[in-house]
């Protein structure tokens, strides 16, 4: 019996992965309030001291409003089907500061907000 004879191939140049990006820093800011008319007057506040210096602003991405339900009795004892139901709604909005520079952040930090505007600031 006759052995085969294998051939080679030449095979054919790889693909040199991309690199992978870099990620740069980026501010995270969550703002929540209960009514929104202050919550787009702080967002507009934020949004004008960050391009004030320069900076690249992702946002405002409005966030789903968080509903809160309450049902109460109007009265006790006899009058317990009639009952009244009150709600809060939170807005909730995110802003993303990317690459954000030490003034940005100084800026930010001295930023003086209305009452009733919460502000959650995340390194990313």
């Amino acid at each position: 019996m006759a052995e085969a004879t294998k051939i080679k191939t030449p095979s054919k140049p790889r693909a040199k992965k991309a690199a992978a990006p870099v990620a740069l820093p980026r501010l995270r800011i969550k703002v929540r309030a209960y009514e929104h008319k202050v919550l787009d007057a702080s967002i507009k506040q934020i949004l004008d001291t960050a391009l004030r210096y320069d900076a690249k602003v992702a946002g405002p991405i409005p966030l789903p409003t968080e509903i809160k339900k309450y049902t109460v009795n109007r009265s006790t004892f006899i009058y317990k089907d009639a009952r009244e139901q009150f709600e809060m709604r939170i807005h909730k909005r995110i802003i993303d500061i990317l690459d954000p520079s030490p003034k940005v952040i100084e800026a930010l930090t001295n930023l003086s907000l209305p009452s009733g505007v919460t502000i959650e600031v995340k390194m990313v």
